[in-house]
């Protein structure tokens, strides 16, 4: 073996101890920051029920009076345990996922060592995204190693361990997910299939938007990978799999109950009159009362459809926006911890790079990543990657959008971005090629919609950035 394959081996190793190092940095940091958003109180409630082996369980009695020292809200409780309630509303991956370390090393210092374990899994996805680069664009060494660089040092990548939030690892099981069914459509083996069935399922069981790229793969396996027998394994397994959380969910609740009970909450915010789409803190209250699932589900649906009815021309609208918060600018997290002095003052020069390095980088993969489409050989390799980000927009667009969503399709991208810019040279020639016409035109759309929809971002939210930006902007006290 020479030197060179001895040190490709190498490099996958070297980034993911280097993404861990990074990570380590802010964890450390911050080894006794609290927990401050719903979410986070949300898992953490269920990872401590399942950890005493009370069951799926949130809001008990001592989570009860805390949180109506914040929220001065009279909850709807019905029969109330005061173990907590059962619950169906979040899917268990997450919840799950604390419990286990929960178990292992107690709840005295449980917020600083789940993100030191979450360090550990989020800096996976440069690796990772080393490998899908390199099925993606085989022979292109350094397109992979790009991809693998962009992961690593992603700005919100490096910060996101010291959230408890269920993308920490929906999106490494999403990029597993692709990468396992790349490895079975080339082995052909129903071991492999298997494993990328039990990969999709466990991101599923994390976060159960991701159902929505099933028929996808389906359908990719059975005419581009012409596998039918793959494509009925991972039907199977995924099913298999979930099967015992829909029933556990359907006897809790004497009725069909899929692995999520949040579609009518998240319809309620999606549509509501003033939130244009997106999570706000405001309308977010107004369900939360109903500790009762179906019922806060079935108020919710309702007043949605009521929204729908009283302005059924504003939908579209609303699609729109919905599609371009997806793809927006990533501050909203920075804009909430400096605006509420988390932070300290930071003078305005250097607040403005932390604000361009924050935001800067997505807006180079995302154009990175348009550009490419004329140069890419498109192969059954990217054909999936492609309609996996499609199907994963779809349901954001219909029901309720926000930019941290986006965050699963960055590794998926990470490859497409980095081949354009090591393949910057021949991008002339690729865009004068006639036989590429339709893609150069789509390419070039879709760059002018993404600057489009950042530049109109930051003209509708001015008068907060300008505030953000001044000598008080740390104690402007922004919501989330």
């Amino acid at each position: 073996m020479t030197f060179t394959k001895k040190h490709r081996l190498l490099f996958p190793l070297l980034i993911y101890l280097l993404a861990v190092v990074l990570r380590l940095v802010p964890v450390i940091a911050a080894q006794h920051l609290a927990i401050g958003l719903d979410d986070m109180f949300q898992y953490d409630m269920l990872g401590r029920s399942l950890a005493a082996g009370e069951g799926f369980r949130w809001y008990g009695a001592d989570d009860l009076a805390l949180v109506k020292q914040y929220i001065p809200l009279e909850f709807v409780t019905g029969d109330y345990d005061p173990r907590g309630i059962l619950t169906s509303f979040r899917g268990p991956g997450y919840p799950f996922f604390l419990s286990l370390i929960y178990r292992l090393f107690g709840l005295e210092n449980r917020f600083f060592i789940a993100r030191l374990v979450q360090v550990f899994v989020v800096s996976s996805l440069a690796p990772m995204g080393y490998a899908l680069a390199k099925r993606l664009f085989p022979g292109e060494e350094k397109t992979a190693r790009l991809a693998a660089w962009m992961l690593a040092l992603y700005p919100f990548l490096v910060i996101f361990p010291l959230a408890l939030a269920t993308e920490v690892i929906f999106i490494p099981l999403v990029l597993a997910s692709v990468l396992l069914l790349l490895c079975a459509a080339e082995s052909g083996r129903w071991q492999d299939y298997l494993f990328a069935g039990a990969a999709l399922a466990a991101a599923a069981l994390t976060r159960s938007v991701i159902v929505a790229i099933l028929p996808a793969v389906l359908l990719w396996l059975w005419f581009a990978v012409k596998d039918k027998k793959g494509a009925l394994i991972v039907l199977a397994a995924v099913v298999v799999l979930l099967t015992p959380w829909v029933v556990r969910n359907s006897l809790l609740h004497g009725q069909f109950s899929f692995l999520e009970n949040s579609m009518g909450y998240n319809l309620y915010l999606g549509y509501h009159p003033d939130t244009e789409g997106r999570f706000e803190f405001g309308p977010s209250l107004d369900l939360m009362p109903y500790l009762d699932d179906i019922q806060r589900d079935e108020i919710g649906t309702e007043k949605a459809l009521g929204f729908i009815r009283d302005d059924p021309g504003r939908v579209p609208t609303l699609m729109l926006f919905k599609l371009g918060y997806f793809f927006g600018l990533e501050r909203r997290v920075l804009t909430y911890f400096y605006s509420n002095n988390f932070l300290g003052y930071i003078p305005q020069p250097w607040f403005t790079m932390v604000f361009v390095a924050f935001t800067l980088p997505f807006v180079l993969l995302a154009v990175g990543a348009a550009l490419s489409l004329p140069l890419v050989r498109w192969k059954r390799a990217h054909l999936l990657v492609g309609l996996v980000a499609l199907f994963y927009l779809a349901p954001h667009v219909l029901i309720l959008s926000e930019p941290r969503f986006h965050l699963a399709l960055v590794p998926l991208l990470a490859g497409f971005a980095a081949h354009t810019w090591t393949q910057r040279r021949t991008l002339a020639t690729r865009f004068a090629d006639p036989s590429n016409r339709w893609l150069v035109v789509l390419s070039i759309v879709l760059v002018a919609l993404l600057v489009f929809n950042w530049s109109f971002e930051l003209w509708r939210d001015a008068d907060t950035l300008k505030q953000l930006f001044g000598p008080q902007g740390n104690r402007t006290y922004f919501s989330y």
